[in-house]
């Protein structure tokens, strides 16, 4: 039964003209509304999760529940159809559980808060955010747990409640919750700069509708939505053709020593809408790596790849969802069954985006991003210090982002945009580490025409006893290149103990032991390359070696020969690029690097850790046939 919706004001809006520039006023102040959501949460927020790294999406919606403005797409009407209570002036809802909404967040450290906006007795607009939690309780620090088998392992699940009921504050469903985490204090502080960020959309929500009339307001959100849809029809039909395509990827391992999992989607055009079929997606895995995707989700990740390369200038909003139709098979890594795990799903969100880039360019490889997004890297570091105090640290690591067909990939950044690091005097002032190193990885970017951008080695020292988790993918399947562009590197995590001893440990470990004077060197994958590295201009490449992003001996994979001095060789350059063009034969569109079963036969060796087994059902799978 659908959520009712109960209004002291049933008056419908009415459909009338705005002009141009008033909707040109109405667009800008809901973005600066959305702007000034993020300024309020992070000034009120404690975590360094939220704080520093900004990890938290917020939205403003229209009064029926599409998303006008924000980062995550909407996930409200699919709320709303699912909820089975009321929706009044004064409330504000809260929840957790991603299987109590059809995955509109996806694992159980993202607390979303609802809040519905009312302007005399009339439901008017939505606004709403959600951020990840450092600490839900659960079986480890952090409460993304590798190991788990069911997502009530995972900390506490809380289902849509109202924490704000007709304007009274749930004091004792507070009290309730915070008594299941391991940082009450943040977590309160952080879920209150949510509440607050809501509260402040709201009331600009309100003035805009005072200043220019409720009718005026609501008719310029469908304008927005309406403008959206014909840009994202045009572009579908530009871009998107009726023969199908198919790209698959892989999620290196899910941390028990299984893997890899394939992740498959086939895309084509289909009376003027987009199909993406995910059919062909390994079924769910047993550890906590599955994705509960909601369809909405994957509809503003696909809108928002196709604007960003094709036209970023235009307003993403949920004007054209209708658009898109997303088939996802039940019992998948991306519609995993109750009760499976969840909260390691970051991967499975970061490959999507590289995924997208496949499909999409295979008609237009012009406009092919390499592969990079990739991953979401975590590091968590707990224990008790001398004095007694608990600490507890999660913070989110950089990759290298693909190279692009406007130029190169960024150097160490987030997969997504907005994200920023926490700074390394935060770090050290507040939790029992020091960070002796944080630098580019030089020569990890795939080589290119444009080149992929390059990890990061992050140098952890830690000065209390404590036990650490490390949450990456992309150390067994590398990030792959596109016309002619070479695989980024793989990722890589080092621990060099107090007395000297290396131990390469997983990209996948958790209540990992560590003493004082143990480092973590914490090293990210790189972005795939675009385009011919041959092509690239060798004075660039001379640049970059005194940047230290490339060596002497990286410069040979462009064909770029660099003296002692760092100069460029031009007479050895040009004969050297002669030779690699006639030994190297056609440019594919896509490198993959080594197929998977050169990767299993090579892996200890180049990477140190053994290869992921098959995972169980493969073995099943081959015995039917």
């Amino acid at each position: 039964m659908p959520a009712r919706i109960i209004q002291a004001n049933e008056t419908p809006f009415a459909t009338v003209p705005v002009d141009p520039v008033t909707l040109d006023i109405i667009e800008n102040a809901l973005r600066n509304a959305r702007i000034e959501m993020d300024a309020t949460l992070v000034r009120t927020a404690m975590s360094p999760g939220i704080r520093e790294q900004g990890d938290a999406f917020p939205l403003i919606a229209d009064h029926s529940g599409k998303m006008i403005v924000g980062q995550f797409g909407s996930y409200i009407g699919p709320f709303l159809d699912g909820y089975e209570g009321t929706v009044e002036d004064g409330d504000m809802i809260f929840l957790s559980d991603p299987y109590s909404v059809g995955g509109a967040i996806s694992h159980s450290n993202d607390w979303l808060v609802l809040l519905p906006v009312f302007k005399d007795g009339r439901l008017i607009a939505y606004t709403s955010m959600f951020g990840h939690q450092s600490d839900i309780g659960g079986m480890v620090p952090g409460s993304m747990p590798i190991n788990a088998t069911t997502i009530f392992q995972e900390g506490v699940r809380i289902p849509p409640v109202k924490i704000w009921k007709k304007g009274e504050y749930n004091e004792d469903l507070m009290k309730l919750v915070m008594h299941q985490v391991r940082t009450p204090d943040w977590c309160k502080a952080d879920l209150n700069a949510l509440i607050a960020s809501c509260r402040v959309a709201a009331r600009r929500v309100v003035e805009m509708a005072e200043r220019f009339g409720d009718d005026v307001f609501v008719s310029a959100t469908d304008l927005l939505l309406e403008r959206n849809h014909r840009a994202m029809k045009h572009l579908i039909e530009s871009s998107i053709g009726e023969e199908p395509v198919s790209f698959e990827d892989y999620i290196c391992d899910d941390g028990k020593g299984f893997g890899p999992y394939k992740i498959k989607c086939t895309m084509w055009r289909e009376n003027g809408r987009v199909v993406l079929d995910f059919a062909g997606t390994d079924p769910q895995s047993s550890a906590s790596i599955n994705m509960f995707l909601n369809e909405n989700m994957m509809r503003m990740f696909f809108g928002i790849y196709m604007i960003m390369v094709f036209d970023p200038q235009i307003l993403f909003n949920d004007g054209y969802y209708d658009l898109i139709h997303v088939r996802i098979p039940e019992g998948s890594l991306l519609k995993p069954r109750f009760p499976a795990a969840l909260s390691g799903r970051t991967h499975v969100l970061g490959r999507l985006f590289d995924i997208l880039g496949g499909l999409l360019g295979q008609k237009t490889p012009e406009f092919l991003n390499a592969a990079g997004f990739s991953s979401s890297p975590h590091l968590f570091y707990a224990g008790t210090d001398k004095t007694g105090k608990w600490f507890q640290l999660f913070q989110i690591g950089f990759g290298g982002i693909p190279g692009r067909p406007l130029g190169d990939g960024p150097d160490g950044h987030s997969l997504f945009p907005g994200f920023t690091n926490v700074p390394n005097e935060f770090l050290e002032r507040y939790f029992p580490l020091v960070i002796e190193r944080y630098e580019t990885v030089p020569d990890s970017g795939g080589a290119g025409l444009h080149r992929g951008g390059n990890g990061i080695d992050m140098v952890y020292r830690f000065l209390e006893p404590g036990v650490i988790a490390i949450h990456d993918d992309r150390w067994f399947v590398p990030p792959w290149g596109v016309n002619g562009g070479l695989p980024g590197a793989r990722a890589r995590k080092v621990l060099i103990k107090a007395d000297g001893t290396e131990i390469v440990v997983g990209n996948k470990i958790e209540d990992y032991p560590v003493e004082p004077g143990d480092r973590l060197h914490f090293i990210t994958w790189g972005g795939g390359g675009w385009g011919d590295p041959l092509e690239r201009d060798p004075a660039l490449l001379a640049k970059e070696l005194a940047q230290g992003l490339v060596t002497a001996q990286g410069a040979l994979r462009y064909g770029v020969v660099l003296t002692a001095e760092g100069a460029v060789d031009a007479a050895a350059t040009t004969a050297l690029r002669e030779r690699m063009r006639a030994e190297r034969g056609p440019i594919a569109v896509f490198d993959f690097g080594p197929d998977i079963d050169t990767l299993r036969a090579n892996c200890l060796a180049e990477t140190g850790l053994p290869a992921p087994r098959r995972p169980q059902w493969t073995h099943q799978a081959e015995a039917a046939e």
